[in-house]
């Protein structure tokens, strides 16, 4: 099968060509030499200044896709997952699987396959989003688009999680997709100085301005990201990394995220609005690391990094082009190790979903269900090795 893409869609990485209404610029001071991207050149140095190492963008109008629909019907329930491999992301292929959709899933091709997926019963295609012309091929036969990829660590921030992701709107655009559901992150739109905060701005400007019946949700935390990083550190006796900084964040769920998506995805009323996901209480770091001691019934060893380390670090790396993304990384753990609340109140989005406030689980719960069945191992595993030891 021959495919056409329309003229303005990028068929190249780093060559991304918008609708002459759309504008995006980009603009960091302490980089080697200031990107712009905009209508007249895909990605181009230009010698201008900025006040401060910001990353801008705008986004309006139209997406710049030509759309091909109407074209072969599909099935409403027939949907593509990006970032299926993830925390969050395959709850959200577990959920639809259970709930009867026919999932599929874009996934890079990689040395480990994601045989899981197809064992639960998904279909794996293989894509790469910052090789756009292998985005089409995955959306024939799609109904809805449900996006909850973010680039790897070691990747650049800009090229999967904005050049990739104006591609993939883009192609949605042309193909007709129906729905496209986007993952972004809570106050966004407040810290234009964290680039990967800002292109998730950006991406959901973009999106608004696409005319794609579209959902936006921001996530606040995930609360299966506290096991890695408190929970086995504690039962390994290993140091537990915090900081100073009274910041509070609400945890939710991702089995609770991807249950709620799914109601949203029902719910004409929720189409094209942006909702924010927040568990029942938001925790500062040593709450959470006191709730982990006591469920596991050890202390942790907990190490203390002062924000102001952060700042000076992230301020160093900036200065040499190599280490430029792991300043942007170090941003947002900056703005994660501030003075800050990632939450909202959810009276409002638990009465248009309908949904019940005492069916979202707490974070004591999680957590209490976690060590419970982890200690259980442990104690099993003891058992065993102990019934077969050999003495001589």
């Amino acid at each position: 099968m021959a495919w056409r893409f329309p003229t303005q869609l990028a068929t190249t990485p780093g060559n991304l060509h918008h609708h002459h209404d759309a504008k995006i610029s980009w603009c960091r001071t302490l980089a080697p030499d200031h990107v712009l991207l905009n209508s007249a050149s895909s990605i181009s140095t230009t010698t201008g200044s900025c006040t401060r190492p910001l990353v801008r963008c705008t986004a309006r109008a139209g997406v710049g896709a030509v759309n091909l629909a109407p074209g072969t019907p599909v099935r409403p329930t027939s949907i593509l997952v990006v970032g299926a491999t993830g925390t969050l992301g395959r709850q959200i292929v577990r959920r639809a699987l259970d709930e009867g959709y026919d999932v599929r899933c874009l996934v890079r091709p990689r040395p480990a396959p994601a045989d899981f997926l197809r064992d639960w019963g998904a279909i794996v295609v293989n894509a790469d989003l910052s090789k756009p012309e292998t985005i089409p091929a995955t959306l024939v036969g799609v109904h809805t688009v449900i996006d909850c990829a973010t680039g790897r660590p070691e990747e650049p921030i800009r090229k999967v999680d904005w050049e990739g992701k104006v591609a993939l709107i883009q192609c949605a655009k042309a193909m007709g997709i129906q729905k496209f559901v986007f993952f972004s992150i809570h106050n966004c739109d407040k810290h234009p100085e964290v680039p990967l905060m800002e292109i998730k701005y950006c991406t959901e400007k973009f999106l608004q301005d696409s005319g794609i019946n579209h959902i936006i949700i921001r996530a606040c935390g995930f609360m299966q990201g506290i096991i890695g990083q408190y929970a086995v550190p504690i039962l390994e006796e290993k140091s537990v990394w915090g900081t100073d900084a009274p910041t509070r964040i609400a945890y939710m769920d991702t089995q609770d995220i991807a249950r709620l998506t799914f109601i949203a995805l029902r719910n004409e009323n929720v189409s094209g609005k942006l909702l924010t996901f927040a568990g029942p209480r938001a925790w500062t770091t040593q709450e959470v690391i006191t709730l982990c001691e006591r469920f596991a019934g050890q202390e942790a060893n907990i190490t203390t990094v002062p924000v102001s380390v952060l700042r000076v670090t992230r301020q160093l790396t900036r200065l040499f082009e190599w280490t430029n993304d792991v300043a942007d990384r170090l941003a947002f753990s900056e703005v994660l190790s501030s003075d800050t609340v990632f939450s909202v109140p959810m009276n409002e989005t638990y009465s248009i979903l309908g949904v019940d406030a005492k069916d979202i689980i707490t974070l004591e719960k999680y957590l209490q269900e976690y060590f419970t069945n982890i200690l259980k191992k442990l104690k099993d595993l003891k058992a065993q090795s102990k019934q077969s030891d050999i003495y001589f």
